[in-house]
């Protein structure tokens, strides 16, 4: 039987050292940890998944800062309210929840965050910094693979991984945090031609394509880890990218859906804020 990659019980486990850290900082400084949330409109899945990060902000002792702004913001207006939060020293950590309107032009947005800030890990110079194995915060839901696959003792070192996904915040960033960790990595997407062969190579698979079941249990080889960071709600509560009926036969080990890759995202989010508001301290 396959090892289950818990990503609910690892980030639980993780809450724990995470609230030890904030006490820390509170009782040194003084400070609180604050991660600035910006909500544009009225999307309201964007707006289950800011309270869901002000929530676990609250569960390990730190403070969020929720900013609402209207469906018909400019880019103009967008950019104003971050080079606020980039100038005030009590923020430790920005997010611009995705998507936003239309009508912004949301990379210049993203690409406003300082870096130090830049705990979401959204920006081209962060990622630039990540893939040449600099310091840089890494974008949270593959932060937290590694995290995840780290914590369960997965070895990477030579082995194929590949992604079926390229999208700037999972997809590309997941490959090179791969190839960083010494695995030979294949990108894939929607297009690519023979998709099921290329699968069937992978010894690390992770589905970030953001199609309901696109990648088939057939295609999975024996003995593979099998990472989903793909979540579609159903009736029945929800599939992933990954056709995971049966795996727990043919993998090695695999995330389940949900419980394994999503909750490891916001916890690494809340991490990388505790991160930024330590490193504050140690500048001042």
């Amino acid at each position: 039987m396959a090892m289950i990659l818990d990503g609910k019980a690892v980030a639980g486990e993780m809450e724990a050292e995470l609230k030890l850290r904030v006490t820390a900082v509170k009782e040194k400084t003084g400070i609180t940890p604050v991660l600035a949330t910006i909500l544009v409109g009225d999307d309201p899945a964007s707006a289950t998944y800011v309270k869901m990060k002000g929530n676990a902000c609250r569960r390990v002792g730190m403070d969020s800062l929720k900013v609402v702004m209207p469906q018909d913001t400019t880019t103009e207006q967008l950019l104003a309210k971050i080079h606020e939060l980039n100038n005030n020293p009590n923020v430790h950590g920005i997010l611009l929840q995705h998507p936003v309107p239309s009508q912004i032009d949301e990379r210049a947005c993203f690409d406003a965050i300082d870096l130090k800030k830049d705990v979401d890990g959204v920006t081209c110079l962060g990622f630039g910094n990540m893939a040449m194995g600099q310091s840089a915060y890494g974008s949270c839901t593959p932060q937290g693979i590694m995290y995840l696959l780290e914590k369960y003792g997965v070895e990477l070192s030579g082995k194929h991984a590949v992604v079926v996904g390229r999208s700037a915040i999972l997809g590309k960033p997941m490959a090179m945090m791969l190839l960083n960790a010494n695995c030979t990595v294949t990108i894939c997407h929607s297009k690519t031609q023979n998709l099921a062969e290329m699968v069937q190579q992978a010894d690390i698979l992770v589905g970030a394509v953001g199609k309901p079941e696109l990648i088939k249990q057939n295609w999975i080889k024996p003995g593979a880890v099998v990472i989903d960071a793909g979540f579609h709600p159903t009736d029945q509560g929800g599939v992933g990218d990954i056709e995971l009926h049966g795996i727990e036969n043919i993998a090695k080990a695999y995330t389940p859906v949900p419980g394994g890759v999503g909750p490891m995202t916001i916890n690494t989010l809340i991490r990388q804020t505790i991160e930024s508001a330590e490193k504050s301290i140690q500048t001042t």
